[in-house]
């Protein structure tokens, strides 16, 4: 069931019987040069959805703007301050908390969310509590990284080794290719590239990891690669999703 597709009456009636919500949150950047702009929120919608299906569960619309300031030396990336996405994501807890949901489980495909997303849980149950909103004390939060997923950490590595690094994966590549078969690109790359570097400003970003990959080789990604982790993701964050709804 998808939020933005559904009546309020819809939403209305789902709230009779469950108040959880999934809300996909990626990332609007580059991912080296084969790999899709949208690749962390296509992602994170596509499973989202997927969980959703499996779970009967209300999606959210995917937030395709998160924080990814170090990537934005290299043109098409996007990204919202730490300050302003901790804003966002309060807005959003506040009107649907309101609304009455009280549990919010976030699908994350984006490495550099995290943090922010955690102190913006932190911000908003204080603010919540503040405003004396009903059942503002029953309200949790959870981020799921997919990409982190048990299974999907053990297929990545048995699929691509050392060559999965840390950024424009070929485990993520490869879902974006099984959900958008249409758009695969191909592109020379260089078989030597930057790992392990700290990450600071934008700038210093590009010069490290001159063509954006961090420690990655994309090449290996194939769209039933994509399929194996996009199933695997789905199984296992459906358990977890289920697990969430059942915590005090």
């Amino acid at each position: 069931m998808l939020l933005h597709l559904s009546t309020w009456p819809e939403v209305e009636a789902y709230l009779t019987r469950s108040q959880g919500i999934i809300l996909p949150i990626g990332s609007t950047e580059q991912h080296g040069p084969t790999g899709l702009i949208g690749t962390d929120a296509i992602c994170a919608e596509a499973i989202a959805r997927g969980v959703g299906e499996a779970t009967q569960a209300l999606v959210a619309p995917c937030i395709n703007v998160g924080m990814a300031l170090h990537h934005t030396a290299f043109p098409g990336s996007i990204s919202l301050r730490p300050s302003t996405l901790i804003l966002v994501i309060r807005d959003y807890l506040i009107s649907l908390t309101k609304a009455g949901f009280t549990r919010f489980f976030f699908i994350n495909g984006h490495g550099g969310n995290i943090a922010t997303l955690k102190a913006a849980f932190s911000e908003s149950y204080a603010v919540l509590a503040d405003l004396n909103l009903p059942q503002a004390d029953q309200v949790r939060c959870q981020v799921a990284n997919w990409y982190m997923c048990g299974a999907v950490y053990k297929r990545a590595k048995e699929l691509y080794s050392d060559q999965e690094g840390s950024h424009a994966t070929p485990s993520e590549v490869a879902v974006t290719q099984y959900m958008y078969p249409e758009v695969i690109k191909h592109a020379p790359l260089s078989p030597e590239v930057s790992k392990d570097h700290r990450i600071y400003g934008a700038a210093d970003f590009r010069r490290r990891y001159p063509d954006g990959r961090m420690g990655s080789n994309p090449a290996l990604a194939t769209p039933n690669h994509g399929k194996q982790l996009y199933e695997l993701a789905v199984k296992e964050l459906s358990h977890s999703y289920l697990e969430f709804l059942e915590m005090e």
